[in-house]
């Protein structure tokens, strides 16, 4: 079973790492090349108006496509858990889970990303900032859903190869599960749905969805799940599984206060 995660905006290379922290690369570093090779061909007034990004996070990220090299490294990349801190990630809480919590979550989850493709847990990343939803033009298409094609599919039939029942459950953002090409995906595909008790009716807030997304792969990292079926156990901050609006490949959960 592989635990699927959006990347987040928010980027923290500042905090120190956990002693010991091993590392790997990421699987499409030439593809990323090729997107960085894309990128720096654009003016920061070209890069804000492309992302609908300010003038200084344009400035800020045209100078990170300019730094990025193909050769990683510890003084320019960190292990992509430990790089991202949105909402999701502090429900995840990476910093606060074991060795071995991590050492299953390498083989377990993978975080979507517009610049990577895909990255595991202890995959270096460079600074970067690339929506999957950014129509980059490419020899590939016109947007990065072309570029990435069949590619993300493959690498997730790949990493399940040996399973007699390959899952993949998606907790990432529908912008991000879209690069998931379904029909070269020979995987069961089990999303799961958080929902809050808002204005006398159930609702999908954002905010608290991506929090519980977090919590959620920390749920079967630490519990090390193994099926779909038992993520109906998850309990954190109020949630319940909701059988009477649920199915099997449609996970619900919901609270009534946040």
């Amino acid at each position: 079973m592989l635990l699927l995660l959006s990347p987040a905006k928010s980027l923290d290379y500042e905090r120190p790492l956990p002693t010991g922290l091993p590392h790997t690369l990421p699987p499409f570093i030439a593809q990323s090349a090729e997107l960085i090779a894309h990128l720096r061909q654009l003016p920061p007034q070209d890069v804000a108006a492309l992302m609908s990004i300010s003038d200084k996070l344009a400035q800020l990220n045209t100078a990170r496509y300019a730094a990025w090299q193909p050769e990683f490294t510890p003084d320019n990349a960190r292990q992509a858990l430990f790089a991202f801190n949105g909402d999701v990630y502090e429900g995840l809480d990476a910093y606060s889970l074991s060795s071995d919590d991590i050492a299953w979550a390498q083989n377990h989850v993978l975080m979507l990303s517009g610049l990577y493709g895909a990255l595991r847990p202890l995959d270096w990343m460079q600074p970067y900032r690339l929506e999957m939803g950014t129509r980059l033009a490419t020899d590939h298409g016109s947007n990065l859903y072309q570029f990435w094609g069949t590619r993300i599919a493959q690498l997730l039939n790949e990493r399940q190869a040996s399973s007699a029942q390959p899952v993949v459950v998606n907790l990432a953002s529908q912008e991000y599960f879209k690069s998931v090409d379904l029909k070269h995906l020979q995987a069961r595909v089990v999303e799961c749905v958080f929902e809050d008790y808002k204005g006398g009716k159930y609702k999908i807030i954002s905010f608290h969805a991506k929090h519980a997304r977090g919590l959620m792969a920390r749920y079967a990292i630490q519990h090390r799940l193994t099926r779909p079926e038992q993520l109906m156990q998850f309990g954190e901050k109020g949630y319940a599984y909701a059988p009477e609006v649920s199915s099997p490949d449609r996970l619900v959960f919901r609270r009534n206060a946040a």
